[in-house]
C-alpha cells in the first residue's frame, strides 16, 4: 500500500475517536527502516489502547498490513508496526517524558569555531 494512503489510514483512525495532538514525521532522510512516525496522545489508558486497536482496524479494512504491536498490556504506550509507518499512541507524560518529535526531527546544529573553542 502506498505510504501516502496509509498514513491517511492511520491518522484518520486517530481522529475518528478523537486523538489528541495527532504529528506526522517525515522520517525517509533519517532512516532506511520505515518512511513515517505517526504520534498521537490519548489521555487514559483505554483510550491509548482503543486508538491503537482503531489504527489496526482501519488499516486490515482497507487490505494493508499489520506487522506487529506492542504495549497493549499497560495502555501507556503502544506502538503499532504498518512496515512503512509506525504508530505511537501515548498518555500526554509519557509523550513528554520521551519526546519522539524532537528526537526524530532533532537537526545537528552548525557550531562555530570559536564557541567550540570557548568550551
Amino acid at each position: 500500500m502506498d505510504v501516502r494512503k496509509l498514513q491517511k489510514i492511520a491518522v484518520a483512525a486517530l481522529e475518528d475517536i478523537k486523538g489528541e495532538d495527532i504529528e506526522v514525521i517525515n522520517t525517509t532522510k533519517l532512516t532506511s527502516l520505515f518512511d513515517r512516525i505517526v504520534v498521537a496522545s490519548g489521555s487514559s489508558n483505554r483510550q491509548v489502547k482503543s486508538l491503537a486497536r482503531n489504527v489496526q482496524d482501519k488499516v486490515r479494512e482497507a487490505g494493508g498490513e499489520v506487522i506487529g504491536v506492542e504495549g497493549e498490556d499497560s495502555g501507556d504506550w503502544v506502538l503499532v508496526d504498518l512496515g512503512s509507518i509506525v504508530v505511537h499512541v501515548m498518555q500526554p507524560s509519557v509523550r513528554s517524558y520521551y519526546n519522539l518529535e524532537e528526537l526524530w526531527q532533532a537537526k545537528p546544529t552548525k557550531r562555530k569555531a570559536k564557541d567550540a573553542a570557548a568550551e
